[in-house]
This record gives C-alpha cells, sequence and structure tokens, in this order.
C-alpha cells in the first residue's frame, strides 16, 4: 500500500511491527487516539493494577489495519 494521509508504514521503526498478526500496517496512528476512549472499537483487555483500572492495548491492531481509518475518523468526530 502507497504511504498516503491514510496510510503510513514505517519499517525502520525500532518497534516495527508493534503489533502482530496485521497485513498492510498502518502507522499513522503509533499512539492510538482511541486510548482515552472507554468504548473504543478495537479490543483492549482492562487489568487492575495496585487499585487502578489500566487499557491494556497489546493485542488490538485496530489503528493499524488500513480499513479502519474511516471508522477511527467518525468515532473521534462523536
Amino acid at each position: 500500500m502507497k504511504n498516503s494521509y491514510r496510510f503510513f508504514e514505517n519499517r525502520d521503526c525500532a518497534y516495527f511491527p508493534c503489533h502482530q498478526g496485521t497485513g498492510d500496517f498502518n502507522c499513522l496512528f503509533c499512539f492510538c487516539p482511541l486510548y482515552l476512549r472507554e468504548n473504543c472499537p478495537g479490543n483492549p483487555v482492562y487489568i487492575n493494577k495496585d487499585g487502578k483500572r489500566i487499557k491494556d492495548c497489546t493485542y488490538c491492531t485496530f489503528p493499524h489495519d488500513p480499513d479502519h481509518y474511516d471508522r477511527i475518523m467518525q468515532v473521534l468526530s462523536e
């Protein structure tokens, strides 16, 4: 896939890929803009540590799937 405003892949990143199991890997949302959303469309796991609820996105690849760009923009505009 060609780099554009909807897709960017950085194979030179020391952490590439930061998640396994995707084809074309979109690095555009390296830090997920949905992280602070309680009900994001991804598949986070919530863990409790020291009495705090923490969102763990270790196995979530939602923002890295190029087909999810429009859905992410929709959620951010809500």
